[in-house]
């Protein structure tokens, strides 16, 4: 790679529709020209998690994050360096945990609800995207999608939702709102927020 990446930090808060928006994101761009590094895949291990005082591991903690680890992975990338990350599955024993190789590419994409609360990270960001929705949508959000995809009872994500998700997005993530240099609300739909930064994005890999 003969100039630097192009890097890109979306946060915002759980069941914002981060997921989503980044598909649409890598959906216009081929491999070759975008890079996803997910904070997912940085959690520590779950010894190292802390608990509640109800003894429940609370994920959702800056400190459950190897940010040492994911900005000098990004580093990495910037520098032309493929990256090699071992998968994160969330304790799922159903799972067999995967290589992962990061290609450095044009645009990187740095994504996760903490990657603005660390300097090593944000410092390294050309652009911040903030994926933006009420609490009460975000609530329904996460109800339907911890039922489906990971098997939790309603008491389970309300109390998760009160204690750990709740306090979190207060004090780490939505300050970091007004940081970002794009804000893309997502009450309804971000279509033509996601079509901007496509938009933006191509004329990035065209340099």
């Amino acid at each position: 790679m003969t100039t630097k990446p192009f890097i890109v930090g979306i946060t915002g808060g759980s069941a914002s529709g981060k997921t989503s928006f980044l598909k649409g994101v890598l959906s216009a761009f081929t491999d070759e020209q975008i890079c996803l590094i997910s904070q997912d895949n940085y959690y520590r291990k779950r010894n190292e998690i802390p608990v509640d005082d109800q003894g429940i591991h609370n994920f959702d903690l800056p400190e459950t994050i190897d940010h040492h680890l994911y900005a000098q992975h990004i580093e990495q990338l910037r520098d032309g360096r493929a990256v090699h990350q071992m998968e994160y599955t969330f304790n799922n024993p159903n799972v067999v945990p995967r290589l992962l190789t990061f290609q450095p590419a044009p645009i990187i994409i740095v994504e996760g609800i903490f990657v603005f609360h660390f300097r090593e990270l944000a410092d390294q960001m050309d652009l911040k995207i903030f994926i933006d929705a009420k609490n009460s949508i975000k609530l329904e959000r996460r109800v339907k999608r911890d039922a489906e995809e990971r098997g939790y009872d309603l008491d389970d994500v309300m109390y998760r939702w009160k204690y750990h998700v709740k306090p979190t997005y207060k004090q780490f993530i939505k300050p970091y709102r007004a940081e970002a240099d794009i804000v893309i609300p997502n009450n309804v739909q971000y279509q033509k927020g996601l079509d901007v930064v496509i938009a933006f994005l191509k004329t990035k890999v065209s340099e």
